[in-house]
């Protein structure tokens, strides 16, 4: 089939590689686009993600 790619793609799946079983990473970007949501989020800094270019701002999202 076909095969999705690009930096979103990327960006996501390294995201998610340094995520802990049961734990929900996201960027600020998505943090910004759920404001009002009601979600939670901790703030886990900034960091360095292999390939993807600059720092990302990381949130942990909290368990309601």
């Amino acid at each position: 089939g076909e095969k999705y790619s690009g930096l979103a793609v990327h960006l996501g799946a390294r995201v998610a590689s340094i995520a802990e079983p049961g734990q929900v990473l996201v960027s600020s970007t998505v943090k910004n686009l759920v404001v009002g949501s009601g979600i939670e989020f901790e703030d886990l800094g900034r960091r360095a993600l292999k390939d993807v270019p600059g720092d990302w701002h990381l949130f942990a999202a909290k368990a309601a």
